[in-house]
């Protein structure tokens, strides 16, 4: 592998020259860096990590804190968004360093791995309404983007998708196929996206007379078990009419539904519905469930690739304020949706 002091004797200048050079320093003409940058690329020279973080003061290290309590690297959603990030920053030489915080140590675990110096910057994710991540980050004026968001108006970069226009459009859809009794399986509770979805599917359902039952609002993690247990124990239950319809926050919870559903030999699409939020999961093609799933859909892994863009940019200085992107969500109708039996116009 070609060397500095290599690369530098190739182009007839000092090693001191080409760093700066490669590392961005203002005082190098612009002509100058395109000839140092098209020698480097010619010769495959890499720079040495360490050398870089002396010249530079960055150490070319992006941060993610994870909750271990939740088990996200064995969650798809999380495994496909980590995907895109890691191929986001890896196309700015950059890498990622993941860690975990044990229960009620987040803040700690934060204050930690930026005191080590070992990271430039911290993606943060699943916030939560008054995130204390958030306010100490702000706080410390520490280069960091969210996944997700709280509110408006706000002083931080993020990538979000419009949860509440998604699961408006999902929940209309629903009621306008003559659905009264909708159950909705969602996220956890306490999490962004979560309390959007809900606010959501509780207005709409508002706004047409229409009541559900604490009961038939649910927040679990989201997986096909978790899926499976609650539809089960819906479409069994004697006390209460069962749900004609299913919203999910997630295909893995609406997969559950649809086992629970096979279970009760019930027909989807006929007699009930299930609309489910896409995060195009890979080995979980919406469209390869039978009948085929109506969903909310965006890529997961667009998060990742736009998050690894802000954070670049937000270590490189730039005003917060321009790193905010809400991503539309299409609607796609497929065969899981259908009009409502003959007694789904009842209420609860």
């Amino acid at each position: 592998m070609t060397t500095l002091r290599e690369l530098a004797g190739h182009l007839g200048l000092s090693p001191a020259t080409v760093s700066r050079a490669l590392n961005g320093f203002p005082e190098v003409r612009e002509k100058t860096r395109a000839r140092v940058i098209a020698a480097a690329q010619e010769l495959n020279y890499r720079p040495n990590s360490t050398a870089k973080k002396l010249a530079t003061g960055k150490s070319g290290m992006v941060g993610i804190i994870f909750r271990a309590a939740r088990n996200l690297l064995v969650d798809p959603h999380f495994v496909e968004y980590l995907a895109g990030l890691s191929m986001g920053l890896a196309e700015r030489d950059m890498d990622l360093i993941l860690r975990h915080a044990p229960p009620g140590a987040q803040l700690s675990t934060y204050e930690r791995l930026i005191a080590s110096g070992a990271i430039d910057g911290l993606i943060v994710s699943a916030p939560e309404v008054d995130d204390r991540r958030i306010a100490m980050l702000t706080e410390r004026d520490f280069p960091f983007v969210v996944h997700g968001r709280v509110g408006e108006d706000l002083p931080y970069g993020y990538y979000d998708i419009d949860n509440h226009g998604a699961f408006t459009r999902a929940t209309e859809l629903l009621v306008a196929l003559g659905h009264r009794r909708i159950a909705f399986l969602n996220g956890a509770s306490g999490l962004a996206f979560a309390i959007q979805r809900e606010a959501a599917f509780l207005t709409v359902l508002a706004a047409n007379g229409i009541h559900v039952p604490d009961r038939f609002v649910s927040h679990s993690d989201m997986s096909e078990d978790a899926g499976y247990q609650r539809a089960a124990e819906w479409l069994a239950a004697r006390d209460a009419l069962p749900p004609t319809a299913f919203l999910c926050s997630s295909t893995l919870l609406a997969l559950g539904v649809y086992r629970a559903a096979a279970e009760a030999r019930l027909e989807v699409g006929r007699d009930i519905s299930i609309i489910a939020h896409d995060d195009v999961l890979p080995h979980l093609r919406a469209e390869n469930y039978w009948p085929p799933l109506t969903v909310t859909r965006v890529p997961i892994r667009d998060a990742g690739f736009a998050l690894a863009d802000m954070i670049y940019k937000r270590i490189g200085g730039a005003d917060p304020k321009t790193l905010q992107k809400t991503a539309d969500v299409d609607l796609i109708v497929r065969g899981s949706t259908g009009a409502a039996p003959a007694t789904g116009g009842q209420s609860w």
